[in-house]
């Protein structure tokens, strides 16, 4: 058989196959047997329409029902849910798939690392894109996926290890092997932002995940995220979220009822 016409075939077939199979399969149950992959999916509006339950875990619920049809802006804070949703967009825009998306983030440890992401769009019977389906699972340091940021390796390890702390440029450079004006410009390109702006990103990552456990007090949660003082913390929380943390906190304790 020609490789066109068995190829043709194989297509068929499979075509024939995933019409034939109804929604109530949930097939897609299977990622809840794949260790570390967090599955989720989407639609046009970037709605949850499904997830695994390390996905709805990880995000403090107890059931794929709780989720269901909500978006990244109940979710997350307003600047991580408007780069999820620009990676949505992209995705059904083009109808192509956007993977490979490493992105910074709190482990249950509550301790910042690298998380890898691929986003698919979904069709409908007539080949409309209608929402998206995508993995992410933890990443970690060494693949050859990251080999743009192998050169500031060991400045953003030290930032994981020591964010609470102070750090200096010249320290991350250091750690680097770099002169300060090659790290900044090595972050800027990996990151788009600089060294400084890096880390007060993780620690307004860290204080989002401590106001949402328990009732610290908002003095505790701007030590413990490594800021000097309540209202330094306060005013860098705001201009990055759009709001306090005390109301930050509101926000999310009324969104899981």
């Amino acid at each position: 058989m020609p490789a066109a016409r068995k190829r043709k075939s194989s297509s068929s077939l499979r075509d024939r196959f995933i019409r034939s199979v109804v929604a109530e399969s949930s097939y897609h149950a299977i990622f809840e047997h794949i260790a570390g992959v967090a599955f989720f999916m989407k639609d046009r509006q970037s709605r949850l329409v499904a997830a695994n339950r390390h996905f709805y875990e990880r995000l403090g619920f107890r059931s794929e029902r709780e989720l269901i049809g909500k978006d990244d802006f109940v979710l997350f804070p307003a600047r991580l849910a408007e780069h999820f949703r620009h990676d949505d967009a992209e995705v059904m825009r083009s109808g192509k798939p956007k993977l490979n998306i490493i992105e910074l983030f709190f482990n249950r440890q509550g301790i910042p690392d690298w998380f890898l992401t691929h986003k698919l769009p979904v069709r409908d019977r007539r080949a409309r894109v209608v929402g998206i389906i995508g993995v992410t699972q933890n990443y970690g340091f060494g693949s050859k996926v990251r080999e743009p940021y192998l050169a500031i390796d060991r400045a953003v390890s030290l930032i994981r290890e020591c964010f609470r702390e102070k750090l200096t440029v010249g320290e991350l450079a250091a750690s680097a092997h770099l002169s300060p004006r090659q790290l900044h410009r090595k972050f800027i390109e990996t990151f788009g932002s600089s060294p400084q702006s890096f880390i007060l990103k993780v620690r307004i990552q860290s204080a989002c995940e401590l106001l949402q456990q328990g009732d610290r007090l908002i003095s505790e949660v701007a030590r413990e995220s490594g800021f000097s003082d309540q209202s330094s913390f306060t005013q860098h929380f705001r201009r990055h979220l759009g709001m306090t943390p005390r109301r930050y906190r509101q926000q999310y304790r009324l969104v899981r009822g």
